[in-house]
């Protein structure tokens, strides 16, 4: 028996991003998982450190998503993980246990910052199915969520974290815009 590949779609960050393709498969992917798992509601898991420039990917999202007041369960689309209440390596336990009791209706999405081959730093990834938080720092944390989003944000196979406080805000900051906009699309219009 053959597994099937995970797909993944790779978009340019900046003024390359092509928020209404993004916008659309992020949609369509929605849309699969809750008529294959009977969901109704999707949640954002934003992933990551607001103490490290490269890991700040996940909250600088969740902040800017959380900033569009769109986001309740009153509307079925939650954001967890902000720079306020990040969710990382020492608390991704627990919320996980809240998710699974509370939230379990949901469509998870993650996002989370992520390493890659050289070209493809500055990329944003979306694809089917979950994702390793931590993989790429040597954390050892169970896959997470339905969908992926990730922003590449350093290439090799693994980073030392304090490589993470290298990465130039400004790259991180453009890539969370990028997916917040495409999420806000994809979830609102």
């Amino acid at each position: 028996m053959m597994l099937k590949e995970k797909r993944v779609i790779y978009y340019s960050s900046g003024e390359l991003f092509e928020r209404d393709h993004f916008a659309g498969e992020l949609s369509e992917m929605i849309r699969k998982v809750k008529i294959r798992e009977g969901k109704h509601s999707v949640l954002f898991l934003c992933i990551g450190s607001d103490r490290s420039t490269g890991d700040s990917l996940g909250p600088l999202t969740g902040y800017l998503l959380k900033n569009e007041k769109l986001f309740s369960e009153h509307t079925g689309v939650v954001v967890v993980g902000t720079l306020t209440l990040p969710v990382h390596a020492v608390n991704l336990e627990p919320v996980l246990r809240v998710i699974e009791k509370d939230f379990s209706g949901y469509v998870v999405v993650v996002i989370d910052a992520s390493v890659g081959s050289r070209d493809s730093v500055g990329c944003i990834t979306l694809a089917e199915g979950g994702l390793k938080p931590g993989y790429g720092v040597n954390k050892d944390l169970k896959k997470v969520g339905d969908i992926s989003i990730t922003g590449i944000v350093s290439w090799g196979s693994r980073l030392e974290p304090m490589l993470l406080q290298n990465i130039r805000l400004g790259m991180v900051m453009n890539m969370a815009d990028c997916i917040s906009q495409g999420i806000m699309k994809a979830v609102f219009c």
